[in-house]
């Protein structure tokens, strides 16, 4: 056994599940359970501030699910131990992924099992290797693009459906989302957020914009093979030299 202590959060909307798996870690030597969290929108700042090692994580949760709360956390993400009820396709689809998974109801043996899996990677392998193998997962999985995006404001994560989306725009690592007539300010460079958009939906316009297709209303040509988009809220977005090419087939252009 090794001397190094890893620490760990979890975070489970079901009170017993987190108390369950609270009693069992406290059995194991080499993992300190720093924190648990019942609701996932509080996890994400407490995981941000405590830096842990080891992130144990429920999937199905109504305020947020595992994967949205994964996205939330973007590059900060620690090795995910998923927590789940899934049935035995999906955890043999995590396993082929060579993700760890614990089944309702946490079994001791399981949990050891899982411990030693994860020490081996926590030793052997770099973050950026841990978090490449997680977005693989979450693309394997269906989730590289949920349903809702999770955008961190300060202490409080909000879920945003992209569809009410009209555009994002970038001053440094500062964003601003605007979503008909609201406006979300929070820190995350464009090229991140722009990877966590469903691609279908979303283009980037230029060094500094991303614009939702849906929300694109008239397109007028510009200087130097340029276009003006008219967006459905009134603003209009100039496409820059680099990405007018993608900016032409996304919108169907001659």
């Amino acid at each position: 056994m090794t001397d190094t202590v890893w620490r760990a959060i979890a975070v489970d909307d079901e009170p017993p599940a987190l108390k369950r798996l609270a009693a069992l870690l406290a059995e194991v030597p080499g993992v300190r359970l720093v924190g648990t969290y019942d609701d996932p929108r509080e996890a994400v700042p407490a995981i941000e501030r405590e830096r842990p090692d080891l992130l144990f994580l429920d999937i199905q949760m109504p305020e947020m699910t595992g994967f949205e709360l994964v996205a939330a956390l973007g590059d900060e993400c620690p090795l995910v131990i998923f927590v789940t009820a899934y049935d035995e396709h999906a955890i043999r689809a995590f396993e082929v992924n060579a993700l760890d998974y614990l089944l309702k109801p946490v079994q001791r043996e399981r949990l050891a099992a899982t411990l030693a899996r994860a020490r081996e990677r926590l030793s052997t392998r770099s973050a950026s290797e841990i978090q490449a193998q997680l977005h693989a997962v979450l693309r394997g999985t269906g989730a590289g693009a949920p349903a809702r995006v999770a955008v961190r404001t300060g202490t409080r994560v909000l879920l945003v459906d992209p569809a009410t989306i009209d555009r994002v725009e970038a001053d440094g690592n500062t964003l601003t989302l605007h979503a008909g007539r609201e406006r979300v300010e929070f820190r995350e460079t464009l090229t991140a957020f722009e990877a966590r958009l469903p691609p279908a939906r979303f283009v980037r316009v230029s060094r500094s914009t991303v614009v939702n297709l849906a929300s694109v209303r008239q397109v007028e040509p510009w200087f130097n093979g340029d276009y003006v988009l008219i967006l459905a809220d009134g603003a209009k977005v100039t496409t820059g030299r680099t990405y007018r090419d993608r900016v032409r087939a996304a919108l169907g252009l001659a």
